[in-house]
């Protein structure tokens, strides 16, 4: 049988996507991602959690993240997990879990109060998403970009 590697997130830019260009000019882009999550814990009391992904896109979806997405943009990303290993300087492993994208589509609103998808068709009556709530809304430092 074979797996399944799928991962469908909506969330807000921690920062504004960092781009580089590898030989023969393809384009990589790098950003954080946080997903918010709201629930009532058993007094009732809001709670929200949120997680921060590593996204990474390459070639053309690169370009497009450097010219359209900033921090606090709110996307929808679609892709596969990978993880990649590497030893630091004192000799120690190292691992990072990243969501390398296949497919974004940006939710938020433009200024004519159209939305920011890449086809008219392609808009759900509403996507949800929230920005972090305060105190999360940069990634935690230890992330490596």
């Amino acid at each position: 049988m074979r797996g399944v590697n799928r991962v469908m997130l909506i969330g807000n830019l921690g920062k504004d996507p960092d781009i580089q260009f590898l030989e023969g000019n393809i384009g990589v882009a790098k950003f954080p991602l946080a997903t918010t999550e709201t629930f009532k814990d058993r007094t009732g009391k809001l709670i929200s959690q949120t997680e921060w992904h590593t996204v990474v896109l390459w070639r053309g979806l690169a370009e497009l993240a450097q010219k359209y997405l900033h921090k606090g943009s709110l996307v929808y990303i679609e892709g596969r997990l990978r993880t990649r290993s590497w030893d630091d300087k004192e000799g120690n492993r190292k691992f990072a879990t990243e969501v390398v994208g296949d497919n974004l589509i940006m939710l938020d609103k433009r200024i004519d109060g159209t939305h920011g998808f890449n086809h008219p068709g392609d808009q759900p009556e509403n996507f949800g998403g929230e920005i972090p709530p305060a105190g999360s809304s940069t990634p935690p430092e230890d992330m490596a970009f």
